[in-house]
């Protein structure tokens, strides 16, 4: 339990739900008179050695060393090391002073350049433990327990099995407990089942269908309390079952503590390039000391040099800064528009994702339950739940919204209808009744099977497309704002209010439709009331007449009912015209009309809540009575209300999620909504947002994936795009699935127990707002909103950092190259020394990297960018086209360096000279290569190079400046970098040069251009040496982590 032997088996779990509460004695070897003494001191020090203490074991934490290991040990470093050592000696051996200076400067730089990639590198490596730690901070400090017959308080990591635990509100629980004496007792357990209200206790054993114990999930075990979660009402005793590790909690943390270390596309790739940079460096070392050694004469030393500054020149030493500059910079960026990236890596894994899985409340949707439909006896009325007006405009009369079932329950029987919809009467796991207060448990068609009569349209009392006035909203909705005692919160938002959603949804919509709640309420304050209940669903009030209540209602009270539509439709005689108050609107009540109604809107996932209204001679009712049901329903007259309007209920999508969804769409990721929800409400939410559409026009219930095999749920999730009543296990397999057929796929959760599922994916978001700090530290991405749009500008910025990170190879590479082979090519051509020495190197490769790399790293995106599919799994960075760039800039800038050296020579200018011709040749050409690379396809023969990227224009100015300064600055430009200053020709061979390099780069975009309208593959979609293995990665074993089916949220495999 709290203590693990190694090498020990795994023991079958124990189904303590299952159990009776002595059943559950026996199996901890405890007695009856156990429940009320308790284990003695003794009792619970033996098996506090036995089981070990109720804390979760720590994974193994890296080192220091190991992670500075994990920087350095690798061919670019060790090439980097070598010249230092090199250097070195060379320095300790030199003679000229100035020699022994450059050459300590150069190691220094070298050890300073290996210094700061390896602390970068820790920086941002993500810290697992992180999750672990969030876990055990959430157990409980302190227990009530009875220990020798007397209840103390014990620290939580004392508490064993078999330890008597006491629960009172607001309390943690300490434990793992088998209840076996409950008084109101619920506890909070969202972050494990992902229930949103708290689940209410028993203490008889729960009975098990299928024969499986271990396929209950855990919101149904409600004889259970759970380690980590909070009572929430009531009070209770149990007995602790299991502790430590062994907890559900515990299981979670073993999950979340073997994290899988996943290296993105972009990572694979650049260990793959860095691979055959290593290669090329080698060669072009050797053939460079060949050289050297046999064709100049220099001495092995000299040529040992020579060759090294050569790799050197070569080695991307800023390439890894530049890289995490790119992701920190799309960072921030996101972190401005809410979304918060945990491992920078993860950026460049949103612009490859090809599905989002997304939870629906509070993400998709609003959380905020709104009236968005009112229907009375002759039209329908749709409510703009998007409005922050308060104005009558907000209604609208539109009769053919929702006028029609659903497709996918045009065949079934009203019954049926009901039964799939929210409007069930059937309980949500762990719950005694149905989360709807006013669910509906019964409602047919009536057994005369009478027609429902014509409907005829009539502009009464406004036409289609016309909103009708305050006052006929004020009396239409006057019972549904009398008839309760919610309170609306400040302004009508969620701050401060108080009651049932369902309800608060009325008010809300009254509020915004101009209507003065509390004027209306003070007006016409309460006389009698039948309060709610579940039994009977509905409750009623009485009030003295006002203006609201129309003329003809001196001496009577007016009553406002309110409930269940099933029940409310068979205690109605008449029905409001149109919903207009008074005698004369009064008609008889056409009942299949009315349950039609009610069919039709909980077909579309709609809650609905039946206004009905009476008149009362006041000397029936005593002021202050508490009326019973039968007020209502047990009328001697029989059915006696008048039924003025059906409101429909939901939570609305986000507004912005629609075009969020479509920009998703149009970028070719697919959007797949899981939900706990009711399969109705979550395929009308679907239809709304247009995840349900032609293509994907069904949905999948968690009892359903739970019947299938791995092989039928990895063909089902590429045909669905809704889940509903799904549990967080559901999660982790469809993520699964997703990825057996070689998809990228992002997930959201907020739980506890979305944990593992978030871990799983390829991109875990969690929330910001209602989400639990597990959730956050298992996921790569938080949503600070909470809102699903956040994720497309996500993705939208992933794709803009790889095709940035292609930009900054297209600059760095070449000069990098540039820098070596212009040595290289330099002394083949017959030059006595290398042009570049190797602080100039050095110098080159961090300050254009840092500068000109900067550039191309914050470059905004391209137009188009959310037009083109995602990338397919293993796409190359260095592609054929990219290459073949690489290539270009490669020999057009050691063209350009070399030459210039040769025209200076020719010129008569010193050696120094020379050095300071190749070194300010090879950076302005440099700048040429960044001004070109920025736009990727467009040309930079346009005004666009000096829109769009300030820093670009800062950086140019910069380096300039800094090339100057160097070269004219005594002692540094001579002492330092081996050369002088230079004369005004020198300076007209590098502009030209400089425009040479400009000119190549744009006619190579040209020729692209071209190709791509003859529709060659300019994009790279073809394979190619760099890329990495596309194919989907074969699944080992069942779809879920090993040890998920210990969670018991649901039956994982078959």
């Amino acid at each position: 339990m709290g203590k693990e032997l190694a090498g020990e088996e795994e023991k079958p779990a124990i189904s303590w739900h299952a159990m009776s509460v002595d059943d559950s004695l026996k199996t901890l070897g405890l007695t009856q008179d156990h429940l009320t003494n308790g284990l003695t001191t003794s009792e619970a020090a033996e098996r506090l050695a036995q089981y070990g203490p109720n804390k979760m074991t720590e994974g193994k934490k890296t080192t220091l060393l190991e992670m500075i290991w994990k920087q350095v040990a690798n061919v670019l470093v060790a090439i980097l090391v070598t010249v230092a050592v090199v250097s070195a000696v060379r320095a300790a051996t030199a003679t000229n002073s100035e020699d022994i200076t450059t050459n300590w400067i150069q190691v220094g730089l070298i050890v300073g350049v290996i210094t700061v990639n390896t602390y970068i590198g820790i920086v941002q490596e993500g810290s697992a433990e992180k999750a672990a730690e969030a876990l055990k901070n959430m157990l409980s400090s302190d227990a009530q327990v009875i220990r020798n017959g007397i209840k103390c308080m014990i620290p939580g990591m004392d508490v064993v099995p078999g330890d008597v635990v006491v629960l009172s509100l607001g309390d943690r629980v300490p434990a793992d407990l088998r209840m076996f004496e409950v008084a109101n007792l619920a506890s909070q357990e969202a972050m494990l089942t992902g229930e949103s209200v708290p689940i209410d206790k028993v203490t008889n054993a729960i009975d098990i269908a299928g024969g499986n114990p271990q396929a209950t999930p855990l919101g149904d075990r409600r004889n259970m309390c759970f380690s980590a979660t909070l009572v929430a009402q009531g009070s209770g005793t149990g007995i602790a079952t299991t502790t430590g590790d062994n907890t559900e909690i515990g299981t979670i943390n073993a999950l979340v503590s073997k994290v899988e270390k996943k290296k993105t596309n972009v990572l694979k790739q650049i260990d793959t390039v860095s691979k055959w940079l290593a290669f090329f460096i080698s060669i072009t070392a050797v053939i460079t000391f060949l050289v050297a050694k046999f064709r100049t004469g220099m001495s092995a030393i000299d040529s040992v040099s020579t060759a090294l500054v050569c790799a050197v020149a070569m080695i991307p030493e800023g390439l890894e800064a530049i890289v995490t500059l790119t992701y920190a910079w799309a960072v921030s960026n996101m972190a401005k528009n809410n979304a918060i990236i945990r491992a920078l890596p993860a950026v460049e894994t949103l612009g490859s994702v090809t599905v989002i899985c997304s939870d629906k409340t509070g993400t998709l949707t609003q959380n905020v339950m709104s009236l968005t439909a009112f229907v009375t006896s002759n039209a329908r009325y749709r409510n703009d739940v998007n409005s922050s007006d308060r104005v009558n405009t907000n209604f609208v009369r539109d009769d053919s919204y929702m006028a029609e079932r659903a497709n996918h329950q045009l065949q079934r029987s009203v019954s049926q209808v009901i039964k799939d919809g929210p409007g069930t009467n059937e309980p949500r796991r762990g719950h005694a009744n149905a989360s709807n207060h006013f669910a509906i448990q019964s409602l047919h068609t009536p057994a005369d099977g009478g027609a429902i009569a014509e409907r005829v349209s009539d502009s009464l009392p406004v036409g289609e497309g016309e909103s009708p006035s305050t006052d006929y909203i004020r009396s239409a909705l006057a019972g549904g704002v009398l008839c309760s005692k919610c309170v609306l919160g400040a302004g009508g938002t969620r701050e401060g209010e108080i009651g049932n959603p369902t309800e608060l949804s009325i008010l809300r919509a009254s509020y915004f439709a101009g209507i003065d709640i509390d004027k209306l309420k003070k007006d016409a304050p309460v006389v009698a009331e039948v309060p709610f209940s579940s039994e009977y669903k509905f409750m009623a009030t009485v009030h003295n007449p006002t203006e609201v209540d129309g003329p003809g209602m001196e001496g009577n009270y007016v009553v406002h009912a309110k409930g269940a539509p099933d029940r409310m439709v068979n205690y109605c005689a008449y029905q409001a015209k149109a919903g207009l108050l008074g005698e004369e609107y009064k008609e008889p009540i056409d009942r299949n009309y009315w349950i039609e109604q009610i069919a039709v809107l909980s077909s579309h996932g709609l809650r609905v809540l039946a206004l009905c209204r009476a008149s009362l001679p006041k000397d029936k009712i005593t002021p202050g009575d508490q009326l019973g049901p039968e007020f209502v329903n047990e009328n001697p007259e029989g059915p006696w209300l008048t039924l003025v309007g059906l409101c429909a209920i939901m939570d609305p999508p986000r507004a912005e999620c629609v075009q969020a969804i479509r920009e998703a769409h149009g970028a070719g990721v697919r959007v797949a909504m899981i939900t706990g929800d009711h399969k109705d409400t979550a395929v009308a939410i679907g239809h709304m947002l247009g995840i349900v559409d032609e293509t994907y026009n069904d949905a999948l219930t968690g009892p359903q994936l739970d019947e299938m095999s791995d092989d039928d749920l990895r063909q089902a999730v590429l045909v669905n795009n809704v889940f509903a009543r799904a549990s967080p296990q559901n999660k982790i397999r469809i993520v699964k699935a997703l990825q057996a057929e070689g998809q990228i796929a992002g997930m959201t959760g907020d739980g506890v127990n979305d944990a593992p599922a978030l871990r799983a994916a390829d991109m875990g978001v969690a929330m910001g707002k209602e989400g639990t700090d597990v959730a956050r530290e298992a996921a790569e991405m938080i949503l600070a909103d909470d809102n699903f749009a956040t994720i497309v500008t996500a993705v939208r910025e992933g794709r803009v950092v790889w095709d940035n990170l292609r930009k900054i190879l297209l600059v760095n590479t070449p000069i990098n190259n540039a820098q070596g082979l212009g040595v290289l090519f330099g002394l083949i051509c017959g030059l006595a020394e290398a042009p570049l020495s190797p602080i100039q190197v050095l110098y080159s490769n961090l300050i254009c990297a840092i500068t000109l790399g900067f550039v191309c790293a914050i470059e905004p995106a391209e137009e188009g960018i959310m037009t083109m599919p995602p990338r397919r799994i293993g796409k190359r960075l260095i592609g054929r086209y990219l290459f073949l760039r690489i290539a270009i800039g490669t020999l057009a800038l050691v063209g350009c360096v070399v030459g210039s050296v040769f025209w200076a020579q020719a010129l008569g200018y010193t050696q120094k000279q020379m050095r300071a011709q190749a070194f300010n040749t090879l950076d302005f050409g440099a700048i040429a290569v960044t001004l070109s690379a920025r736009f990727a396809y467009n040309s930079s023969f346009d005004s666009r190079i000096f829109r769009g990227n300030p820093y670009c224009w800062y950086s140019v100015a910069v380096v300039s400046v800094l090339q100057v300064a160097l070269t004219y600055i005594p002692g540094l430009n001579t002492a330092v970098f081996s050369m002088s200053g230079m004369a005004g020709p020198q300076w007209g061979i590098v502009a030209l040069f400089a425009v040479v390099m400009f000119c190549v780069m744009e006619g190579e975009k040209a020729v692209r251009r071209k190709l791509k309208m003859q529709g060659k593959d300019t994009d790279d979609n073809e394979p190619f040496i760099f890329d990495a293995d596309g194919a989907a990665e074969e699944q080992d074993g069942p779809l879920v982590p090993k040890g998920t089916s210990h969670l018991n949220l649901a039956e994982l495999t078959k």
